[in-house]
């Protein structure tokens, strides 16, 4: 919905500078506020619920300020539960009056997307918070006596006045994860505040609290029940999100959750949808084009294509890397990027529906199934099978998926790390040289709720929505995420696993969608978010890939270079793509960075 920026300084050469950051967050307003002495604030604003000038930030009542990213679904209803007397007709402001209310307390009321920063004025004391599942960015610095924040880094660098050293934790945290993971960000000393929590400072002191954790508790062991719970929640949280003062867009890709919520909101609205997908030309393995056009006719929506060429993906590469700030190794970046873009050229739809969440919560993955298995083999041992194993594992080799994961059986490690592993720990300790690396995850004890969680924690709320955010709010276009409405992913989390797990992957999300989809789309094969990513970056750089990388790695020495070849040459099999990728990218940002 917006950008935020915030110091607690006054002493600066041009914060209309700081401002032309995160402009393209908010295209609506741009606007600031000084607190004499003490601090100063600054907000982009995307006019999402209406264009009322008096809702405008910063925002200040009666001392408290607030500068606020994202939007709160349910604040109407709060605003008459908790009888508050509000002047505007904003969600801003109603988390003013919740804190003059309860306080620091007020969290665990809001069903929405958001981070934001509370200044209390008389107090001098700043309350930051991030919703749940780190849907919405929150960058700071907090050293020396300075404070800083934003929904962006690049920000805080210009405040800081100069770029921060590289974090080598986050190096290795990328290369496994997609992302580094929280709190880490690539820069020393800029940390993104962790999901689900927030911060206090005051006096030169920083508290940090947790506000809510995912449970895995059952209590619905009846699969009508779990259906009906999860369709009507489903139902509800398509309703609030579309429920605004402008219109609001979806993307299609003609899978099954996409699809769903299509027709959901179809159903609801009094208009035809406007639906967005996004195809790749001359590549019809990547190409859910067809899929989103069936789906588009039967729920008759207003459709758009975009069929992206590789000179297009090629040119945006450098725009993407910019606007992303720091190396996020999924390709599919690009597209999404160029898909929002198109987006804003060619309607004036300002937030789009999209359906992450889904397939970590319903377990829609189709390597959930291989890995169970894997779990079962491993209970499936006798003592002396498992010793045997062990003698013989080293025979194996080590550059397949299944070799890795059963030596993992075989050794007692982590069998799941994410859906989005890349590199392997064993293969970051071929690959790195005096990088540091994270502890192992801390495994919960039900395999099924252990990869549910870990992907919504990991691979979905610190890897896709954080790149769904930056892409898109590159054009000034806010994503909504009706399967992450917090009461869908608690229910959900509450089922039992059998039933969850039924005879397919998204067991039940298909059951849901028979009623509303056709079975052709219900029943496909899923496909993911491909693009041809590595055969376009082949074609266009060739061995400039590897040059790049070995290049960069002269500089840092950071990488065993004979197995950087290694990976490089297994890329040219169509092997290790990913690992190649991630490098690549890597290695990119870097050199415009510090070299």
């Amino acid at each position: 919905m917006c950008g935020i920026v915030g110091i607690n300084n006054t002493e600066f050469l041009n914060f209309d500078d700081i401002l032309s950051t995160i402009s393209k967050r908010g295209p609506d307003n741009l606007g600031s506020f000084t607190v004499p002495n003490k601090a100063t604030f600054g907000h982009s604003r995307l006019n999402i619920i209406n264009d009322d000038k008096n809702t405008n930030q910063p925002m200040v009542f009666d001392d408290i300020l607030i500068v606020f990213n994202g939007e709160i679904y349910n604040y109407k209803e709060l605003i008459l539960d908790n009888n508050l007397d509000c002047i505007t007709s904003s969600d801003t402001e109603v988390l003013i009056r919740l804190y003059q209310r309860y306080g620091v307390e007020f969290l665990d009321k809001l069903n929405g997307a958001f981070s934001f920063c509370i200044y209390d004025i008389k107090n001098d004391l700043y309350f930051c918070a991030r919703d749940r599942y780190g849907k919405k960015p929150f960058y700071y610095y907090f050293k020396d006596d300075k404070f800083i924040f934003s929904s962006m880094i690049k920000p805080i660098i210009k405040l800081l006045g100069y770029t921060p050293k590289m974090n080598k934790v986050a190096l290795a945290q990328y290369l496994q994860y997609f992302v580094p993971l929280d709190p880490n960000t690539f820069y020393q000393g800029i940390y993104k505040l962790e999901n689900a929590t927030y911060i206090i400072v005051k006096n030169n002191k920083l508290i940090s609290k947790k506000y809510y954790t995912i449970t895995t508790k059952k209590n619905i062991f009846d699969e009508e029940i779990a259906l009906g719970k999860c369709e009507s929640i489903l139902q509800d949280s398509v309703e609030k999100r579309i429920n605004t003062a402008v219109e609001v867009g979806a993307l299609l890709s003609g899978g099954v959750d996409s699809s769903l919520l299509c027709a959901m909101a179809s159903k609801i609205t009094n208009k035809k949808l406007q639906t967005f997908s996004v195809g790749y030309d001359g590549y019809k393995k990547y190409n859910e084009l067809p899929f989103a056009k069936t789906v588009s006719t039967h729920i008759n929506s207003n459709h758009h294509e975009l069929s992206i060429k590789k000179e297009a993906y090629i040119f945006a590469l450098d725009d993407m890397l910019e606007d992303l700030e720091e190396p996020h190794a999924d390709p599919s970046s690009t597209a999404l990027y160029l898909l929002s873009k198109y987006i804003k050229n060619n309607s004036s739809i300002k937030t789009v529906l999209s359906g992450e969440g889904s397939d970590e919560l319903f377990l829609g993955y189709n390597q959930y199934d291989k890995y169970l298995k894997y779990y079962d083999f491993k209970k499936s041992l006798s003592i002396q099978q498992h010793q045997f194993l062990d003698d013989i594992i080293v025979s194996l080799g080590t550059n397949t998926k299944e070799a890795e994961h059963l030596r993992r059986v075989v050794k007692n490690e982590n069998i799941y790390n994410s859906v989005g592993e890349i590199f392997t720990p064993r293969q970051l300790n071929k690959l790195l040289i005096k990088v540091p690396r994270s502890p192992s995850l801390k495994v919960k004890d039900d395999c099924v709720d252990w990869m549910s969680y870990v992907d919504t924690t990991i691979w979905l709320g610190q890897g896709l929505l954080s790149k769904v955010d930056k892409m898109t709010m590159s054009y000034g276009i806010e994503t909504r995420n009706p399967f992450l409405d917090y009461e869908l992913v608690n229910t959900a989390f509450s089922i039992d696993n059998k039933i969850k797990l039924g005879n397919t992957n998204k067991y039940l999300i298909k059951k849901i969608a028979s009623k509303y989809l056709p079975s052709s789309i219900v029943n496909r094969v899923k496909k993911g978010f491909n693009t041809p990513y590595h055969e376009w970056l082949f074609e266009e750089f060739g061995e400039d890939i590897l040059k790049l990388i070995l290049k960069v790695n002269k500089n840092t020495g950071f990488f065993n270079e004979e197995y950087l070849k290694q990976i490089y040459n297994l890329a040219l099999e169509n092997k290790y793509k990913q690992h190649l990728y991630s490098l690549w990218l890597w290695s990119l940002w870097y050199e415009k960075t510090y070299m």
